[in-house]
């Protein structure tokens, strides 16, 4: 893992803004050690904190290789990447015989969970080491609360994507080479341990901090830490735990579907379902009372640091439909993709009913018209023929749109990140009910959200784990991280091979082995000291 201790931006920032900033703040000093000075006072804290979510969003918004949101869909069983359309840092989640221990994909996410880990160390360490005046036990717990739920997310990315991995749980003050592997019992006793603490300690939604025109600000709450504790503990085969997690959530009252137009595009065509997730409505200041945990961005050219980096959601999931002669980029076509991802035909023919709301144009497109003024065929539907269609004109889901007539060639994306919601909160449930063999129960907690998409209810005798995963695709399609997903549930092999069956562009190479990342190689060579255990196959 990564030998040097990043420290946050908010702690840099921290320094200029509440210091004298006087021309001696630019002499250079070398420090003996790897971790910050001792948090001493609330803002430092808190701007240590705030660091937490600049990091968190940097896993969402890279960049550096357009193709990384494709690296967590392409491949499985929902999407394939058109030969033409394809970037680097993904080919190896659809040809698996690339996807070795030097992987770029495997060793970004190792080092950003490590990152993240140890400043949540640093911070945690600061306020367990005791001495810290003018921060109530609450305040201090609270803290606390936040950086234990971002290690936790952190160790639950890498148990899930790399299994057993090194357990740190001091912030790294030097050289280290002996790292070794951790049983997995350990890493997820210590993730359950931090998501308890934090479903203790921090607020419900309500009592969340606002910022002076009142509007909730995305900073941690109580359901976030239960919503991650159920998925971990249905990882873990806890499964009667998993649904006391998620009933706590439904339960609490402060949570509910969207099931009526809202927003600010109600009066326009549209559904709730996709209302949910127009640029403006994400928020639960916005309306958005589903949304458990939204990643908040800013439009940059406003706030600064609105975003880190550059997402490339939009420009994955969306067509490049602009380079069809007669068609211009705008707002109702969600801007200026370019179709590093197009969806498997069992998504876009054999998933949804027809009267699925998910299924429904202002959720998935599936024709495009043209809409060049002046043109002669302006309004006419593009036909499906001639050669590129696979990506100019790919059926897509609309979740990520947004157009900034600013910046029409739109390479980022000025767009918040719903990471959780209460339409996930009844699929974990009905996961963790299926597998303590509660028939009707997970029927019933899957109805719930067929209800509101007017899908035909399901009965007890319909409940398998694969109808379970049908149902996770139709409802949270590029929101939830589907490989992980099916890492998770050891499905990956078995759905990618019946489901993903295109042949352009096909999957190769996948074996029981791709259920869990290679160890980077850079990560155990460095580890000189001892030995750092590759995964079998790699």
């Amino acid at each position: 893992m990564k030998k040097i201790t990043i420290i946050s931006s908010g702690l840099i920032a921290a320094a200029c803004l509440f210091g004298s900033c006087k021309k001696t703040f630019l002499n250079e000093t070398v420090y003996p050690y790897y971790a910050p000075a001792t948090l001493k006072d609330s803002l430092g804290f808190e701007a240590s904190i705030n660091g937490l979510y600049n990091h968190m969003s940097t896993f969402f918004s890279y960049s550096d290789q357009q193709g990384w949101p494709s690296v967590w869909h392409a491949g499985t069983d929902i999407a394939w990447v058109p030969p033409t359309q394809k970037q680097g840092i993904e080919v190896p989640y659809y040809d698996y015989t690339q996807l070795i221990s030097t992987d770029g994909a495997a060793s970004y996410t190792w080092g950003w969970s490590y990152r993240m880990i140890n400043n949540c160390n640093v911070i945690i360490n600061n306020i367990e080491s005791g001495g810290i005046t003018g921060i109530s036990a609450a305040g201090q717990n609270a803290f606390n609360a936040e950086a234990k739920f971002f290690r936790a997310y952190a160790y639950n990315t890498l148990a899930t994507l790399f299994g057993k991995v090194p357990l740190v749980t001091k912030p790294v003050t030097g050289p280290k080479t002996d790292y070794t592997r951790a049983s997995l019992d350990s890493v997820n006793n210590l993730i359950a341990s931090d998501l308890l603490f934090a479903a203790t300690n921090l607020p419900d939604i309500d009592n969340v901090k606002s910022n002076s025109k009142g509007k909730m600000y995305g900073r941690a709450n109580k359901a976030m830490a239960q919503q991650l504790l159920a998925e971990a503990y249905l990882r873990m085969g806890k499964y009667d735990l998993a649904e006391q997690q998620t009933q706590a959530i439904i339960n609490s009252g402060k949570f509910s579907l969207i099931s009526a137009r809202y927003g600010v595009k109600a009066s326009q065509p549209g559904d709730p379902f996709s209302d949910m997730f127009v640029y403006g409505n994400e928020r639960r200041g916005q309306g958005n009372r589903e949304a458990i945990w939204v990643l908040e961005q800013e439009n940059p050219s406003t706030v600064t640091g609105g975003i880190t980096n550059n997402p490339q959601q939009r420009r994955n999931w969306g067509a490049a439909y602009y380079q069809i002669t007669g068609m211009t980029i705008c707002d109702s076509l969600g801007g200026r993709g370019i179709a590093r991802m197009r969806l498997t035909d069992w998504v876009v023919y054999n998933l949804y009913e027809t009267n699925d709301m998910r299924n429904s144009n202002y959720n998935l497109r599936r024709k495009f018209y043209y809409n060049t003024v002046g043109q002669a065929n302006y309004g006419q539907q593009v036909p499906y023929t001639g050669a590129d269609t696979v990506f100019k004109i790919a059926p897509h889901t609309t979740k990520w749109y947004q157009f900034d007539p600013n910046d029409v060639f739109g390479f980022a994306m000025i767009k918040d990140f719903i990471l959780m919601r209460l339409g996930e909160t009844y699929l974990l449930q009905a996961e963790a009910q299926f597998r303590q063999g509660k028939l009707a129960e997970a029927a019933a907690s899957i109805n719930v959200i067929r209800a509101r998409a007017n899908a035909t209810p399901i009965t007890s005798a319909q409940v398998t784990l694969d109808f379970i995963l049908d149902e996770r695709a139709r409802e949270l399609l590029a929101e939830e991280n589907r490989r992980m997903t099916l890492m998770r549930t050891g499905t990956l092999v078995d759905r990618t091979t019946r489901l993903n069956t295109n042949t352009i562009n096909p999957v190769v190479g996948l074996s029981s082995k791709n259920l869990l990342l290679p160890i980077p190689k850079s990560e155990i060579d460095l580890n000189k000291d001892a030995v750092l255990e590759q995964n079998t196959g790699y």
